[in-house]
């Protein structure tokens, strides 16, 4: 089959993340089940126009905005037997353009995000994420990454029964890591990009009522200047930037506590992650799809609504020793493999 894959951006975007990162993964499993796959997304900085790489076809045209624009032209130039269509806020409503079967992936809803694109974007945002969305692909088949983004979707309107649970899988960790020097200090460590609703504000507050303890912040974003200026002045935050698979690894490794007091998550690779190498994470349960990635007081921390952060911070950082063991058991049942596998027969199914 000719499988055609719409998303705003990939993986080498500067803003790209873990559901670029999904995609990527499902995309390189079908196509080395014998698919033609094709990744249509956003033009970036020195990114070139077509591109291959895990035996998929990148197509990248359009910006921030006119990449849904471009969308239709792909489909008709491409003519694909399946349109997997992904759901960043808003899909690219693919469905109006071909009788093709079309997936909607959506890693979760937006409603928390979408005030931070500005009171006219935002309302239109959510408008067409939870109304006009759930109208045109009402009976079509939805992907989604965990329990808490099935609730969130029925909640719009759409049927229990058209929806698929398909979870994050997660890279194996590099056979070499760097090792790193040991300053005698507690790492906590966060994992992810740094934009408003991740919250990391919370993350550098939590460190900051703890003793002899650093903050290692793995990410780049558009917010980093304004956390750069909210940590001004302290020597227990540690602003990383971008950095290689082997080096975010090594600096697990060394981490004992990994936070993620982000707003909302649909899964959540980086709690994955973080277990890989026994490190459990504190999240709040609000937060939607790390309640199915973190076992509660067993893998990590759920903070309930009323809870203080930093408090259950402290709690989980003096149990880490009894969490550390169950964390990698946990991350050992995820693979890409079998997120390839689950997602390859929502599509055979079509």
């Amino acid at each position: 089959m000719k499988i055609l894959l719409l998303c705003w951006r990939d993986t080498t975007h500067p803003q790209g993340g873990g559901s670029e990162r999904y995609l990527e993964r499902v995309g390189e499993y079908l196509a080395a089940q014998g698919h033609e796959v094709i990744y249509r997304t956003a033009k970036h900085t020195d990114a070139p126009r077509r591109s291959r790489r895990g035996g998929v076809r990148f197509e990248r045209a359009g910006g921030k905005f006119s990449v849904y624009l471009a969308a239709p032209l792909s489909i008709w130039r491409n003519r694909p037997d399946v349109v997997v269509d992904t759901q960043n806020g808003i899909p690219f409503f693919a469905r109006l353009f071909t009788r093709r079967p079309v997936v909607l992936l959506t890693h979760h809803c937006h409603k928390e995000q979408w005030p931070v694109a500005g009171p006219i974007v935002g309302r239109l945002g959510w408008f067409l994420e939870s109304q006009v969305a759930p109208r045109v692909y009402r009976g079509a088949r939805y992907v989604t990454v965990s329990q808490a983004s099935k609730r969130d979707l029925v909640a719009l309107g759409v049927r229990a029964g058209e929806i698929e649970i398909v979870e994050n899988g997660v890279d194996p960790v590099p056979a070499h890591t760097p090792t790193l020097h040991d300053d005698h200090r507690t790492h906590l460590v966060t994992l992810s990009r740094l934009v408003p609703h991740k919250r990391i504000e919370e993350a550098i507050d939590a460190v900051a009522t703890m003793d002899n303890a650093v903050l290692d912040i793995i990410g780049s974003g558009w917010w980093e200047d304004e956390l750069r200026a909210y940590a001004a002045g302290r020597d227990d935050v540690v602003f990383h930037g971008h950095v290689s698979e082997p080096y975010k690894h090594a600096l697990l490794e060394r981490a004992e506590l990994h936070l993620l007091p982000s707003r909302k998550e649909g899964w959540g690779i980086a709690v994955i992650e973080a277990a890989q190498h026994g490190v459990p994470t504190v999240a709040y349960a609000s937060a939607g799809g790390v309640a199915d990635s973190i076992r509660d007081g067993v893998t990590g921390r759920l903070v309930a609504n009323g809870e203080d952060f930093a408090e259950a911070a402290r709690e989980t950082l003096e149990r880490r020793g009894a969490m550390a063991q169950a964390a990698k058991r946990w991350a050992q049942g995820f693979s890409w493999e079998e997120t390839g596998r689950k997602f390859a027969r929502v599509i055979a199914a079509l």
